[in-house]
């Protein structure tokens, strides 16, 4: 559908300029009172607008220039040659004009400085007079606004469709839907495990709800962590800790090292670089003294080298580093910096479970550049909500190696169980 807008003194001028521009099908969709011109809102002069479309496919369409010079002859009897060019028109028919109508209204500049004033036209190949050449002034619709509306009604009639198929999905796939939209699991994440579990050869649509909460588990199981060795692996010496501030990565890092001093019986050491923080060096001085484990501070990665020749002996190093705005990618390089490349190091990124997903994404995303893929979720038992964990999983592969849920060192944190999580992720089917 080709849309264009007209500025004239009378509606009864635009009907020759758009025959000739639009052809003989064209149709009036919309006319109303505009003031254009004027100074500081005075002295504006009244003018009608106009909006005519055709059928881009109609048989009357001709192949018009793109600036074509109208005729401003005004035909005699303004209102019979109105309902000449807007002929009555079926009601659905109607109903789409009228919608187009209203996209190019909205589409069309507000300042009148916008419309440009007509070039002069010919009239039996004679030129127009000066005057109707001013008061015949238009500008042509951007149709991006006719398409943009298209696609919404087009998304609209999407979203009917899908509701309707909803309304007669058995009950069994409405609650673990509902199940997983509490949990902030992401729409995209739940449709894609629907359409699995319709997919399942042990699924009919007569399945009880607890059938489908064991599919349903068994696909999670696969996508959180499939083969991924949980904790620490064997053989790692350095453990760089990174993360936003607030997340809790010094008394996450104090609880890995009881660990190891404590059920693990090796020797360890401390290093850190946070020195921003207020109080940051002496939180995991009290830590290394309580675990009787020296630690060493850097303030540049100059100084690691140092660092880590005076805890040659140690069997495994905890680097804590600087909770910063990671959003900002100078503070994740410098961070980077810090962090060693070796076969016996290891990276984890420490992200809390009470952030909102799409700030746990942008923190994530900025640190998978530098190859850091495994994650520890601090303070799961400050929310309800731990679907995050496996939307960064499905989003950016991130692996889950340790899990927290409270602030006693070392107790509460556990690694990463596949099965636990998916259990407390999609809680007993009968749960309302």
């Amino acid at each position: 559908m080709r849309v264009k807008r007209y500025v004239v003194d009378e509606v009864p001028e635009a009907l020759p300029i758009i025959r000739s521009e639009l052809g003989k099908d064209a149709v009036i969709l919309n006319t109303k009172e505009i003031y254009v011109g004027g100074f500081l809102g005075l002295f504006r002069k009244k003018k009608m607008e106009v909006i005519a479309a055709v059928e881009t496919n109609a048989p009357g369409v001709r192949n018009v220039p793109q600036n074509p010079l109208p005729v401003l002859a005004k035909p005699p009897g303004a209102a019979a040659a109105v309902a000449e060019a807007a002929p009555p028109l079926p009601q659905a028919a109607g109903m789409q004009r009228q919608q187009v109508a209203r996209s190019a209204a909205a589409a069309v500049p507000a300042d009148p400085e916008e419309v440009s004033p007509a070039e002069p036209a010919s009239r039996n190949g004679q030129a127009a007079p000066e005057s109707e050449v001013r008061s015949s002034a238009r500008i042509a619709v951007d149709q991006d606004a006719v398409l943009e509306e298209i696609r919404q009604m087009k998304a609209m009639m999407a979203k009917l469709a899908r509701s309707s198929e909803l309304d007669a999905e058995p009950a069994a796939l409405g609650k673990l839907r509902q199940r997983l939209a509490e949990q902030d699991v992401e729409q995209e994440w739940i449709e894609l495990l629907i359409d699995k579990i319709k997919a399942h050869p042990g699924y009919s649509p007569d399945t009880g709800p607890e059938a489908v909460w064991e599919i349903a588990a068994e696909l999670l199981r696969e996508w959180v962590n499939p083969g991924e060795q949980a904790g620490i692996r064997d053989g790692t010496r350095v453990v760089h800790v990174v993360g936003p501030t607030g997340v809790g990565k010094t008394t996450t890092i104090a609880k890995l090292a009881a660990e190891q001093v404590l059920h693990l019986k090796r020797k360890v050491g401390f290093i850190t670089s946070d020195t921003y923080r207020i109080a940051a060096v002496d939180q995991l001085r009290t830590y290394a003294n309580i675990l009787n484990v020296p630690m060493e501070v850097v303030f540049s990665p100059l100084e690691l080298a140092r660092a880590f020749k005076q805890l040659e002996d140690r069997e495994i190093i905890f680097m804590d580093t600087a909770g910063r705005n990671f959003r900002n990618d100078l503070y994740v390089s410098e961070v980077n910096s810090l962090i060693q490349r070796d076969e016996d190091c290891d990276t984890f990124l420490v992200l809390s479970l009470n952030g909102k997903t799409r700030d746990l994404e942008a923190v994530a995303s900025r640190f998978l550049a530098y190859g850091v893929t495994k994650v520890i979720f601090t303070k799961q038992d400050e929310t309800d909500a731990i679907g995050s964990v496996l939307n960064l999983a499905m989003q950016h592969h991130l692996k889950a190696a340790y899990v927290t849920t409270g602030q006693n060192v070392p107790d509460d944190i556990e690694p990463f169980r596949s099965d636990r999580y998916v259990a407390q992720l999609l809680g007993a089917h009968g749960d309302d």
